[in-house]
């Protein structure tokens, strides 16, 4: 009988041959035009509408990836890619990810492989030295971390956990959610959002707190909003500031909002996606200050630190609140280890129960650059932004829409709203350059996010020509 495995031997040649056509990729990224250019439906109407019957063989796929999946690829990791945010990856990141695919790991107990958890815990006690954050957020505290799969996650988590810590660990059980409300700011992600409604909260029980003239909260008017829900009755319970929000990289002031917290008792997350990775270096760590104050925080290394999607790393002060929260041990899983209280099953940490060695490729990460190349890469990232800022300053044609604190330049041509518009359209489907664009006070502004592995100022200064360029000819 056919044995339809694949050998190691065969494995082997073809594993050495998809590397090759891997780095090839990366050698050839400036080839492709950034923004796919298919149309809906042109990539499914190409595939079989039936699986195949039959075994097919590795060169037969790869052909069929060049040939249909790569003319749908949008190109993230290419140097010209200034969309959204960056979800930069790296040589090591992804043979990082290559290993604990082949290991197979599934990592959701202590017992189901300690090197899974015990790696991870001390990959994010290193972070958490990198950020400097408090010894509240580190294994050796009454806290910790875990690696989510994204920022979403976290915030779910930190909403189930201080959901829970306000209603005294009865709503898992009674399902009774009382009038709990929490708050973000107007530039908020859309994730809280999500989070507050899976959690049964209510999106009429998420407050929008108004933000200043740099998109920030505004304290004052947390508070007056706090105030005014206990008045009528109703229980706080929550508030998400963000340290560099995604339409515009507002810094919401953390300390401020941290006392008012403290003062009612509620529990603060900070969302630092994106800009978080930036505190590695001590000039920017300032962006954290009042983290102090913060229930739980969370950045992703996988958007702006060279870790390939996804990893985001969750940090609590309490760990026990999260734990209470979302621990359930059937008698399926229960074993020595665990029973004897001595190790951490990262099950307890997350929604999820499965997980796989998410911290090989951040170790991996961490150990070929080193906390001086990082640092190296983040700083000569947010010098190409702030330089791109100031050809904004210098322009007759460009202003900025808002302040540009890291890597991320918000901007728009003097030419309004539908000029604007088709300036991005224009650009983006040439295939040369991709960027996005957010509505800031009903203004069409333009985004410029500075993050990708290989970008250099020549990518940067042929994006900034570009842009120029198009605009004088649609003018």
């Amino acid at each position: 009988m056919k044995n339809y495995h694949m050998s190691p031997d065969e494995f082997r040649k073809q594993g050495k041959q998809m590397i090759d056509w891997i780095a090839d990729y990366y050698e050839n990224l400036e080839k492709y035009p950034v923004l796919s250019q298919v149309k809906p439906g042109e990539i499914k109407n190409q595939l079989p509408v039936t699986a195949p019957a039959n075994s097919e063989s590795i060169e037969q796929i790869m052909a069929d990836v060049n040939s249909i999946i790569m003319p749908g690829i949008t190109h993230w990791q290419s140097p010209n890619f200034f969309a959204y945010f960056p979800s930069n990856s790296s040589g090591p990141s992804v043979l990082g990810d290559l290993l604990s695919s082949g290991l197979g790991v599934q990592g959701m107990l202590w017992a189901t492989s300690p090197s899974c958890t015990e790696l991870e815990t001390r990959v994010l006690d290193w972070l958490a030295e990198m950020l400097q954050l408090p010894e509240r957020f580190k294994s050796s505290s009454a806290g910790g971390a875990v690696i989510q799969d994204t920022a979403s996650s976290a915030a779910l988590s930190a909403v189930l956990a201080a959901r829970e810590k306000k209603t005294n660990y009865q709503t898992n059980d009674t399902g009774n959610l009382g009038n709990l409300v929490a708050y973000v700011s107007s530039q908020t992600h859309s994730s809280l959002e999500k989070a507050v409604k899976i959690a049964g909260i209510g999106k009429n029980n998420l407050r929008l707190i108004e933000v200043d003239e740099n998109l920030a909260m505004r304290a004052d008017l947390l508070e007056a909003a706090i105030q005014k829900d206990l008045q009528a009755g109703l229980i706080p319970f929550f508030v998400c500031a963000t340290v560099g929000s995604t339409s515009t990289n507002a810094m919401d002031p953390l300390t401020e909002i941290g006392r008012i917290c403290q003062t009612h008792q509620l529990w603060m997350h900070i969302d630092a996606a994106m800009s978080g990775t930036a505190a590695i270096c001590p000039e920017h760590r300032h962006f954290l200050n009042g983290i102090e104050l913060a229930d739980s925080f969370s950045f992703n290394p996988h958007k702006w630190m060279f870790t390939n999607f996804d990893c985001n790393c969750f940090f609590v002060a309490d760990r026990s609140a999260l734990i209470k929260t979302l621990s359930i041990l059937p008698e399926y899983l229960k074993n020595q280890a665990t029973e004897s209280g001595a190790v951490c099953d990262y099950r307890d940490w997350h929604i999820q129960l499965g997980r796989r060695f998410r911290s090989l490729k951040l170790w991996f990460v961490i150990r070929h650059y080193g906390v001086n190349g990082l640092r190296y890469h983040i700083q000569e990232h947010i010098r190409l932004a702030q330089q791109f800022a100031g050809w904004i300053l210098s322009s007759n044609d460009f202003a900025l829409a808002a302040p540009a604190p890291l890597n991320l330049v918000c901007f728009a041509h003097k030419n309004g709203n539908d000029f604007n518009r088709k300036l991005l359209e224009t650009i983006n489907n040439s295939g040369k350059m991709y960027f996005t664009h957010t509505i800031i006070d009903g203004k069409y502004i333009l985004r410029m996010c500075f993050g990708q592995t290989n970008t250099t100022e020549e990518h940067v200064r042929q994006a900034w020509e570009t842009i120029q360029e198009t605009a004088k000819k649609l003018t």
